[in-house]
């Protein structure tokens, strides 16, 4: 439960996004969020909530952390969120053809292992048959 509606404690925010609090440090390192400080402890926002559920969904997708950082910058920058979108959709496109070309890769290299194991347990019933008669 957090301590209000709009602070949360670094444990907090760790139990809600599912992340570690190195992480959170992490991110805070490098200029990611800025939580307020009380004494050590570090007391995350709102904004800081928003800007942690950007940068997650964005590393899911593959985005670099200055990518990210790019994003948020500009989403304070620019009320309307224009330039923001245009460049996540860039970002976003650019990204999709990425993974879109791993999965065919992957799944090249599937097809390309299940044959050889195809082969190899032919090639190992017909020794042990092989084996078999000779005995």
């Amino acid at each position: 439960m957090p301590m209000t509606n709009d602070l949360m404690t670094i444990s907090e925010m760790c139990s809600a996004f599912g992340v570690t609090p190195r992480t959170l440090r992490f991110y805070e390192a490098k200029e990611l969020l800025a939580p307020h400080r009380d004494g050590q402890k570090r007391l995350f926002t709102k904004r800081d909530r928003a800007r942690l559920k950007l940068i997650l969904q964005g590393k899911r997708f593959g985005f670099a952390l200055e990518e990210i950082r790019q994003l948020l910058d500009l989403y304070h920058a620019d009320d309307s969120q224009h330039f923001q979108l245009m460049k996540a959709y860039e970002f976003a496109e650019r990204h999709l053809a990425e993974m879109e070309a791993q999965k065919t890769e992957l799944e090249n290299a599937i097809s390309d292992l299940k044959d050889q194991m195809a082969w190899g347990e032919k090639r190992l019933s017909e020794l042990v048959k092989a084996k078999t008669s000779a005995a």
